[in-house]
């Protein structure tokens, strides 16, 4: 077996695309969370509040050429890898395209707009707005696809598309793949675009925030008076290598994978399993060969919607005991496909840092939720070298990830 560590990480999301931007506005108590005019025109959608990417730095070798079969999911997620790439000081390596290097890299559907060209085919029988490119932005895999084809990458190519499990299986996948020799160095990650049918999918459904008037009030994870979710985009990477590799290079290793677990509930689509997420955390402690004593603190999926939360702490406690415990989606929403790898970028940054960002807007915790050591108010500074970064999706697909500094 290969150990599998983290040499590169990048990110895009509503508060920046930089870990010092970002930990600047986390610590002083601000999210991301934006009231959304434009969807003012869907009357009937109950949350007009969501966490959107306002600008990001597009490289000026981005042109019209590189970026003709990329819609904005895609070029979140290329510009995001090559951030990581530069980070790992990998960037014109020759290990890229020996085969030796692949991507596994998920999100919950490819770009809203090439969906639209086809529902204009499809609703007003008229083809003239598709061209050669809008199925590529389209595929669910697109972001990995044009990643690829970006960095010439000849080696394993693992898409995933399990909605808000999507980054944090790409993670896991590519753990694996390192681990068992089959690639040396993996791109990992997730990415998704903000749009009104991905704040309507958990509208219908009752699970949306209806604080459009308080956008900086939302969400609410573990807080008794939580009135759902809001949706957010970004994107996440990490560079995962095989440890002696990195080790020879003289690269700088961030953190080492030692564990991960999936599974699924199962039963239901949408309802969350309880026993299911604690039998998934129990995987990933099996896999790392470790106790849930050693977790010093758990990255929460933490929706902010009132089964998905119960159901989590309550798995939580029952697995891995009392754990400071806090949720990132506070400050970006509910990023679906970049989720994981978001939270698992900035777990990561929190371990090397040693300071621990609060769950934000949590005033009064939820007494159904299970008996955790929840981080309230302000950052909490704690040594802690190993900890566990969840994510649960519909579908019943559970992901548990575990990182030890090194």
């Amino acid at each position: 077996m290969k150990r599998v560590v983290v040499t590169g990480m990048a990110g895009i999301t509503s508060l920046g695309e930089d870990a010092e931007q970002i930990f600047a506005a986390m610590l002083a108590g601000k999210n991301g969370i934006r009231y959304m005019p434009e969807w003012e025109i869907y009357t009937d959608l109950r949350c007009k509040i969501a966490g959107p990417v306002t600008q990001f730095n597009i490289p000026k070798h981005f042109n019209r050429k590189v970026t003709r079969g990329m819609g904005r999911v895609a070029l979140m997620s290329v510009i995001c890898a090559e951030n990581a790439l530069i980070d790992a000081g990998l960037q014109g390596h020759d290990l890229l395209t020996s085969g030796e290097a692949g991507v596994a890299f998920g999100a919950s559907a490819g770009s809203v707009d090439a969906v639209r060209e086809f529902g204009s085919m499809l609703i007003e029988q008229d083809m003239s707005k598709l061209n050669a490119t809008t199925y590529i932005r389209m595929m669910a895999h697109t972001s990995a696809v044009n990643m690829s084809v970006y960095f010439g990458l000849k080696g394993l190519t693992l898409p995933t598309s399990s909605a808000c499990t999507s980054g944090s299986m790409a993670i896991g996948q590519a753990y694996e793949a390192i681990k068992y020799g089959k690639q040396t160095l993996m791109f990992a990650g997730g990415a998704d675009e903000l749009s009104a049918a991905g704040a309507a999918v958990f509208d219908v459904l009752l699970a949306t925030s209806g604080m459009n008037q308080q956008p900086e009030r939302a969400p609410r994870p573990f807080d008794a008076a939580r009135d759902g979710l809001v949706v957010g985009e970004g994107a996440g990477c990490l560079i995962l290598e095989e440890y002696e590799h990195a080790q020879a290079r003289g690269a700088k290793i961030y953190a080492e994978i030692i564990g991960y677990g999936s599974n699924t509930d199962g039963q239901h689509v949408t309802r969350p399993d309880t026993q299911m997420m604690g039998r998934c955390m129990a995987l990933a402690l099996k896999d790392a060969n470790i106790t849930a004593d050693q977790i010093g603190y758990v990255s929460a999926h933490g929706t902010s919607t009132d089964q998905g939360d119960v159901a989590e702490t309550l798995a939580t406690a029952k697995i891995l005991g009392r754990k400071p415990i806090s949720s990132l989606k506070s400050y970006f929403g509910h990023t679906l496909g970049a989720c994981g790898a978001i939270e698992a970028w900035l777990s990561i940054e929190m371990m090397q840092r040693n300071a621990f960002m609060p769950t934000l807007n949590l005033d009064h915790i939820d007494p159904e939720c299970g008996d955790l050591d929840y981080i309230v108010e302000k950052a909490r500074n704690m040594d802690v070298d190993t900890m566990i970064s969840n994510n649960f999706a519909f579908g019943g697909i559970n992901t548990s990830l575990i990182f030890r500094r090194i």
